[in-house]
């Protein structure tokens, strides 16, 4: 809870470098930041409540993409990704909130360790969508990214085989991540799900990514996206095996 990461300075700075690190990570590629973050963040505000805060933190997060890389917003996409997407994304967050806490932290565990698999298909697979296409695949992204954290995954996905490249992908990408991520703050907070403490924390995360979108905006024409992309599925594939085994014990 938000009194035990106070209380410990050293976890409280742990958190904090984590959430600014992989924010630029996540600026760079678009995603990222989702995935990696709930690993550090379980043991701190429980695996149950992993979504809520992660919700409150990637609202900001993405609302300070928005800013840097508003130029670039694609707002067709953007209304057809939300059309269906925006309603499943609020389905799944509801379906969210009726699961225990070791089906969650197995979930999680099991989406991480797959997400480095999927990422690499998606992004060999040479497939264009069509608006009706992308109006279908923005309800599966919905609901996925009501349920789990990280789903950006999928989105880039989307967007890049919709024909989206660079910045643009980055900009549309937070947009539809910020309706969606606001859309969950209030359902949780209406049921319960996001009390105060778990709130002001997503927030404290939050906050600490903004500045990792200015730096990704300095660095995304300067460098190599292969290095940070190995470095996030090392991350990635660690946070998942440390939530699986949670979930096998029951911890």
């Amino acid at each position: 809870m938000l009194h035990s990461l106070l209380a410990d300075p050293l976890q409280l700075a742990l958190a904090c470098f984590v959430a600014f690190s992989v924010s630029i990570v996540g600026g760079l590629a678009g995603y990222g930041t989702g995935l990696i973050l709930p690993a550090f963040l379980a043991p701190i505000v429980g695996v149950g409540n992993v979504i809520p805060v992660m919700a409150v933190a990637m609202f900001f997060n993405n609302a300070s993409r928005v800013g840097v890389f508003r130029h670039a917003i694609q707002w067709p996409h953007v209304r057809r990704l939300l059309l269906l997407g925006l309603p499943a994304c609020l389905i799944g967050a509801y379906s969210y909130t009726l699961l225990n806490t070791r089906f969650i932290a197995l979930l999680l565990g099991t989406f991480l360790l797959l997400s480095v698999p999927l990422r690499r298909l998606f992004n060999r697979a040479q497939v264009q969508l069509s608006s009706g296409a992308e109006l279908g695949a923005g309800a599966f992204f919905g609901f996925v990214n009501g349920i789990l954290p990280g789903a950006g995954v999928f989105l880039i996905a989307i967007l890049l085989h919709a024909g989206l490249t660079g910045s643009a992908v980055v900009a549309t990408d937070a947009v539809v991540s910020v309706v969606m991520g606001f859309s969950k703050v209030v359902l949780f907070g209406s049921l319960a799900a996001l009390d105060l403490q778990l709130g002001l924390t997503g927030l404290l995360i939050g906050v600490c990514t903004i500045p990792g979108a200015f730096i990704a905006r300095a660095l995304i024409r300067r460098l190599s996206a292969s290095i940070h992309v190995w470095i996030m599925e090392l991350a990635v594939i660690v946070g998942a095996v440390t939530l699986l085994w949670r979930g096998i014990n029951n911890v």
